[in-house]
């Protein structure tokens, strides 16, 4: 990365008290030029509390609190704002809960240097998930390849949240306009990207289960994710989705 150039990491949060501080201070050993946003939705945990104080102790790291839990889409739609407002010129999407590793940061800042979007993938160089049971595994699976084939977005890992933008990518979109919330959150913005011409690129990443805390992941989000990328779709070929 170049030596001007600053990157935002997003950590969008809700009961991460047990990875928050140890998730930070992984992600800004690996680039001096890397900063940190927590946008935390009100948890009950305290998880804003230790980052107000983290903040507190380092200029590095910011935080954004939002009194109730609006969805992952919602919270990075915040985040993308702050950044932009702050001239970073790359924001990434990340995970606080370290399935997300943070030693792939360099190469992700290193694949941005040549493209608009680097997108971490699980399933680009076969299947690369750690701890996760069978019926989790395949649903993932399946659900990326079908969002591929409904929607035609030529990525292997639509779904997967451990992104890197360009800021010239999200002052290009319409951030108001995007209401996915759930998974299909990645995969919207992803399509709008795509669509408006954007350099995407996938590198391989392998996806650990978290240690810590609890997963997310619920029946909305699910029946979400199956009705829209009917959505999607429809809205590509009006081309509505830019």
């Amino acid at each position: 990365m170049n030596d001007t150039k600053k990157a935002l990491i997003i950590f969008p949060t809700y009961n991460e008290k047990e990875n928050i501080e140890r998730i930070i201070a992984a992600v800004l050993e690996k680039d001096s030029r890397v900063n940190v946003l927590v946008v935390d939705d009100g948890s009950p945990d305290g998880t804003g509390e230790i980052a107000d104080r983290l903040s507190a102790e380092n200029e590095r790291i910011n935080v954004l609190h939002r009194e109730k839990k609006e969805g992952l889409g919602r919270a990075y739609i915040a985040g993308f704002k702050w950044g932009l407002e702050h001239t970073f010129d790359y924001i990434f999407e990340m995970d606080a809960d370290f399935s997300h590793d943070p030693k792939y940061i360099p190469d992700f800042l290193k694949a941005i240097e040549e493209n608009d979007l680097v997108l971490g993938s699980r399933y680009i160089s076969g299947v690369n998930v750690i701890n996760w049971p069978m019926k989790r595994l395949l649903l993932s699976y399946y659900a990326n390849l079908y969002a591929k084939i409904v929607t035609g977005l030529p990525v292997r890992d639509g779904t997967g949240g451990f992104k890197c933008f360009r800021r010239e990518v999200l002052e290009a979109l319409d951030l108001d306009a995007i209401r996915s919330n759930g998974y299909i959150f990645q995969i919207e913005v992803s399509m709008r990207v795509w669509k408006k011409g954007f350099r995407i690129k996938e590198i391989p990443i392998i996806f650990f289960d978290r240690e810590f805390g609890t997963s997310k992941m619920s029946k909305k989000i699910v029946r979400e994710a199956i009705w829209k990328v009917w959505y999607l779709r429809l809205m590509s070929l009006l081309g509505r989705l830019k």
